[in-house]
């Protein structure tokens, strides 16, 4: 049988499972090039580790690349960055007694990102350069802008719905069906869709499950289009609060104003919920999970 140590967290209400040792090699290079070789030949360890009967929908992957850098994937697919689960694996390495508080590189698929463990317990990511790439997209029937946050987004101000947990069903397909209309629309990257109701925001994920957390990269785009329409100063404070309630601070400052990119700082707090050994029973026939 083989094992698997995982160390399970939650940021904000959103989980991330740290795998810590047992995950395939991947060779050598960057996080960026191994994680095309994860996609490419372990779509199966990606499944088995957060799909039924080990995990749920809603469980986010963060494949540990020693020394410093990471693999995030969810129940859909591979992501770029992870806010969230940065800050998941930033506490996760302090319960281990990696690191202490200070300053750490963290090397993603698309950047290196610089996250502070504070005394507190609290951690600040920096994260990739974040921009608009459109304005008040209109496809579909829904109106929003195209944003990149270490992910990208579909960010809807403008959409009639009631964010409150009670409708979480009635949001989802509403936003799913807002991905579809602006995928279909000449934007087939976006994977990611946000509603907003004032500091309040709903996130569907890829694989159609919602944030818990208010979203790191999601912040991080949702910067991007506060600074560009001179709706946020630079180094002000944006409190964004998730559809449960929990909230992350945000900040940015300018890298380019011209193109419209930024630098965003995402603060939050997680918190270790289990260490764990999956097992896996080359007899067991859901071994690599249960498809949907």
């Amino acid at each position: 049988m083989k094992r698997v140590q995982v160390i399970d967290s939650h940021t904000a209400g959103e989980p991330t499972r740290v795998v810590i040792a047992g995950g395939p090699d991947l060779g050598g290079g960057s996080v960026a090039e191994k994680l095309a070789i994860f996609r490419e030949r372990h779509d199966d360890f990606r499944r088995a580790v957060l799909a039924e009967p080990r995990g749920s929908d809603v469980l986010v992957g963060a494949l540990l690349i020693e020394p410093t850098g990471v693999i995030f994937f969810d129940n859909a697919c591979c992501l770029g960055m992870c806010g969230h689960g940065a800050i998941g694996l930033v506490v996760t390495l302090a319960h281990l007694g990696r690191i202490a508080p200070g300053e750490h590189r963290i090397e993603t698929a698309v950047g290196v990102v610089t996250a502070t463990l504070h005394a507190d317990g609290s951690v600040s990511i920096v994260n990739v350069p974040s921009h608009r790439k459109a304005k008040a997209v209109n496809t579909g029937g829904f109106t929003g802008d195209v944003a990149y946050g270490g992910n990208w987004f579909f960010l809807i101000d403008d959409h009639g719905q009631q964010l409150h947990r009670a409708n979480v069903d009635a949001l989802t397909d509403f936003a799913w069906r807002a991905r579809r209309a602006v995928n279909a629309g000449g934007f087939p990257e976006v994977d990611h869709v946000i509603l907003y109701d004032g500091a309040r925001n709903f996130v569907l994920c890829p694989g159609k499950a919602y944030d818990r957390s208010p979203c790191g990269t999601g912040t991080s785009a949702r910067l991007a289009c506060l600074a560009a329409d001179g709706r946020l100063a630079e180094g002000a404070t944006l409190v964004q609060e998730s559809i449960i309630g929990s909230e992350f601070t945000a900040r940015y400052r300018w890298l380019d104003r011209a193109r419209g990119i930024i630098e965003p700082t995402i603060t939050g707090t997680a918190y270790i919920t289990a260490e764990t050994a999956l097992v896996f029973d080359e007899h067991d026939p859901y071994r690599s999970g249960i498809l949907p």
